[in-house]
């Protein structure tokens, strides 16, 4: 038999016990819940390149340089390489505000490549530090090439816009260069250059005119019927490659909506169609995540209907935009869906004909019937409006769990609070009984 001592000791031993188990638990809980997916990056195609530079207007003797571009390219379509400028320091303080000027000199393959001078960050008057930048330059990628574009730097100028005759010449040795994989196109995923500008009636904004990458994730409809709506599903996310897109200083007009609108051929579509959703953002904001439409596009025949990208805008209407993304007339990806012809539809039922009214004088009258009849009907899964469904989405699109996501660690932080609440109770209760013992 225990003694009163000995049952309390292993009173606060179990409880103990109880306690680290409990709280081992809930670090687990927190672990998990911590490490949930995070939403997935833009995939770019990116390196860095060395440059020793001398002379001119910055003291900088080596600098990194880092070239970027999207993660693919499309044989006939236009593709965005991002220059990243760092920080860099002038020899003597701006007089007044300015901007970087950077020239790079670019050699490529399977494409051909805008040159000249690009405006860079922002010069503060009377500052020697100047912040990173980025520039960029427009690569047209050749019809029908494939295997990769190719991007080798040499020389880069750098100089003050106010002062512009005179540069910093900056040289890299290196060997190196940057490649983008060319695709067929037409995929689920496509990036399209689009130069977006600001409505004149909007006044200035040093945000535009922009060179916008935009990725297109369009879901095309199954089961296309002749002369019946067939909804497509239009997803549209800026990428970091080319220049941001941002909400004018002034805001949106109130009211505005975010328009997407495509081109469409074949199976008798109508030449465009436009979807249409709410747009939101504060004044000067950066836009990453363009709001998701639904565009229907009605088929008159059997067929293919073929779908391009059109342009964007954002504004109280399309036609009077606040602001206006220009697709490219050429190089655009293709999506297409197929349309099947239409059932019939059911002819009419001719009305019977009334029968005659019996004849009041030899009419007897009889009791009339009623018979109810009560129907219980199972909802439809389609159109239950409590039926849920779980799908994790393309991209790795964060959306705080799935189907997919695996264990919860709220599950082991609930279990953790339960051990750690009855480890309390227990030892309480153990040390009653041998205090009373």
């Amino acid at each position: 038999m225990l003694t009163s001592q000995a049952r309390r000791r292993l009173a606060q031993k179990t409880s103990s016990a109880l306690v680290l188990v409990g709280t081992s638990v809930l670090l687990a809980g927190s672990l998990l819940v911590g490490s949930a997916p995070a939403s997935a990056a833009t995939l770019v195609a990116e390196k860095s390149f060395t440059y020793a530079c001398s002379g001119g207007p910055f003291s900088n003797t080596s600098i990194t340089v880092k070239l970027s571009a999207p993660d693919s390219a499309a044989a006939g379509s236009p593709v965005n390489v991002t220059v990243g400028i760092p920080a860099l320091t002038l020899r003597q303080a701006a007089t007044t505000a300015t901007t970087v000027s950077a020239n790079a000199t670019l050699t490529v393959t399977n494409g051909t490549v805008t040159p000249g001078p690009k405006t860079g960050a922002e010069v503060a008057a009377n500052q020697t530090a100047v912040p990173a930048g980025d520039v960029i330059y427009p690569v047209a990628v050749t019809a029908a090439a494939t295997g990769n574009v190719t991007v080798k730097p040499a020389n880069l100028t750098l100089a003050l816009a106010s002062a512009a005759t005179t540069v910093t010449t900056c040289t890299t040795t290196s060997t190196e260069v940057l490649e983008v994989p060319i695709g067929a196109g037409g995929g689920g995923d496509n990036v399209v250059s689009y130069q977006c500008t600001l409505a004149t009636t909007s006044g200035t904004d040093p945000a535009y005119p922009a060179t916008v990458d935009v990725k297109i994730t369009a879901t095309m409809p199954t089961g296309a019927k002749t002369n019946q709506d067939a909804s497509i599903t239009w997803a549209s996310a800026v990428q970091t490659t080319g220049d941001e897109l941002k909400v004018p200083t002034g805001g949106f007009p109130a009211g505005s909506k975010f328009f997407a609108t495509v081109k469409a051929s074949g199976a008798g579509a109508a030449a465009t169609a436009t979807g249409e959703a709410a747009a939101t953002g504060t004044a000067g904001q950066s836009l990453t995540t363009l709001p998701t439409v639904t565009i229907k596009v009605r088929p008159t025949t059997a067929g293919t209907v073929t779908i391009t990208p059109g342009d964007l805008a954002f504004g109280t209407t399309a036609a009077a935009a606040a602001v206006k993304c220009a697709a490219p007339a050429t190089g655009l990806p293709t999506f297409t869906f197929q349309v099947t012809a239409g059932s019939a539809s059911p002819s009419p039922s001719p009305s019977p004909s009334p029968s005659p009214s019996p004849s009041p004088s030899n009419t007897t009258p009889t009791p009339t019937r009623t018979t109810t009849v009560i129907v219980t009907e199972t909802p439809d899964e389609e159109t239950s409006p409590t039926r849920r469904s779980s799908r994790t989405p393309k991209d790795g699109v964060a959306t705080g769990a799935g189907g997919e996501a695996g264990p919860d660690g709220r599950m082991f932080i609930l279990a953790g609070s339960m051990l750690v609440l009855a480890a309390g109770g227990g030892g309480l209760l153990m040390r009653r009984r041998a205090t009373r013992g």
